[in-house]
């Protein structure tokens, strides 16, 4: 069963324009589909299965390209993002990878899936963000 998924695109602007962009928590709800406010270090996630306010923390390296997130919910567990930035000749390439939620065994193959198809649809918005 796999409990991961990695996916990349490439994205027709300066890398320093990219990793502010990304570092910036206040930037997801506008490209993300399931962060709907952010502030003080808290957000609100708004999913098919309700809304849940979490803490969410952004640990963002400029000099290793990389812009992860952690997101604690309110029962204390933990869910990560991971991302990183790469310069492509004045273009960069952006690579996430996307790990299970922390659901039920039994649930974790569909909740992986969908959000696999949901990244995919992020990175298109993400990337006309950027280059527009």
């Amino acid at each position: 069963m796999k409990t991961f998924d990695v996916q990349s695109i490439e994205i027709n602007a300066p890398l320093e324009r990219a990793f502010g962009y990304l570092a910036d928590p206040h930037n997801l709800p506008s490209w993300t589909a399931a962060f709907k406010r952010v502030r003080d270090g808290r957000a609100l996630m708004v999913t098919g299965a309700g809304q849940v306010e979490i803490e969410l923390e952004v640990d963002a390296s400029r000099a290793q390209g990389t812009v992860d997130w952690i997101m604690t919910f309110p029962d204390a567990s933990i869910a990560r993002a991971y991302s990183r930035l790469v310069n492509n000749d004045g273009k960069c390439i952006y690579s996430f990878v996307l790990t299970a939620p922390p659901v039920p065994l039994e649930q974790l193959e569909g909740a992986l899936e969908q959000q696999s198809r949901t990244l995919h649809e992020e990175l298109g918005v993400l990337r006309k963000k950027l280059e527009g």
